[in-house]
């Protein structure tokens, strides 16, 4: 966010929480792009703040999580104290989750694999209106294809990344057979090693669509320890996932932090996982 913006998201979470009389006296950033994440001291909270136009990105995202807590699933909970809300301060939507101490010990590759076990799981005993993997396909072409919304863009990528989005869009529309609900984007930053395991965070994106396109985001370590995974789906989506990625970047409007780099080295890793996919 902007400077001033930031400013403004920070209050909006310390006086959200404030105002069902939990103690904040120190804030601290621990995320900042298009929302942010701010860890509230001493009451150990942490505060998904985004601007109001993501309400309803925010709303899902807190619908997902009451409903997998629920079944037990390995995701961070809200707040007991705020219960399943977004609040609305100052032009911002704000939601209350519990905060975790981060363990220091990584995740290991066959762990890794196994909280994704437990989460498709958990995640197949919920009923949930979810859009699927190729709504997000489309809205990123979307941008590719409209040069006022990514006008940075060079040809010959703009020409890359619409037919990666095209091609391996059109291949999962019709291998849908094995679709089910998936987090989304189940990269590591979105993985913490807790005293409780790995719990996944970030619930907003959840859709539906092969658990491969899941497996995708990880290490690729991890999909080998999972057991029944389509490895050459997995390759397919992993490209299709740096198409996304890059699509984003190159947005106009994009806010990720050190976004020129991340725009080359997005459409960089794109073609390594072309590569790896092989002909056609």
């Amino acid at each position: 966010m902007r400077r001033s913006e930031l400013r403004r998201a920070v209050e909006a979470g310390r006086a959200t929480a404030s105002g069902l009389g939990l103690q904040v006296d120190d804030v601290v950033v621990i995320h900042d792009s298009d929302r942010v994440a701010l860890r509230l001291d001493p009451c150990g909270v942490l505060a998904r703040v985004a601007p109001l136009g993501h309400l309803a990105d925010s709303a899902f995202e807190v619908e997902v999580a009451r409903r997998l807590a629920e079944v037990d699933a390995p995701v961070a909970e809200l707040d007991p104290r705020a219960g399943p809300r977004v609040f609305s301060r100052d032009s911002f939507a704000v939601s209350l989750w519990t905060y975790y101490e981060p363990a220091r010990a990584e995740i290991t590759p066959a762990d890794y694999a196994d909280v994704f076990l437990r989460h498709h799981a958990a995640l197949r005993r919920i009923d949930l209106n979810a859009p699927h993997v190729t709504d997000r396909v489309a809205v990123a072409l979307g941008v590719v294809n409209d040069r006022k919304r990514s006008p940075d863009l060079p040809e010959s990528d703009r020409r890359l990344l619409g037919d990666t989005l095209e091609g391996l869009g059109a291949a999962l529309s019709t291998e849908n057979a094995g679709d089910q609900l998936l987090h989304g984007e189940p990269h590591p930053g979105n993985v913490l090693n807790t005293r409780r395991g790995p719990l996944f965070v970030d619930l907003a994106t959840c859709c539906r669509g092969p658990v491969e396109f899941d497996l995708a985001h990880a290490p690729e370590a991890v999909g080998k320890h999972y057991e029944g995974a389509d490895h050459g789906l997995i390759h397919r989506c992993r490209a299709l996932n740096w198409a996304l990625f890059s699509a984003w970047r190159w947005r106009r409007d994009d806010q990720m932090p050190d976004r020129a780099h991340r725009r080359v080295a997005g459409l960089d890793e794109l073609r390594a996982a072309l590569d790896r996919c092989g002909p056609g």
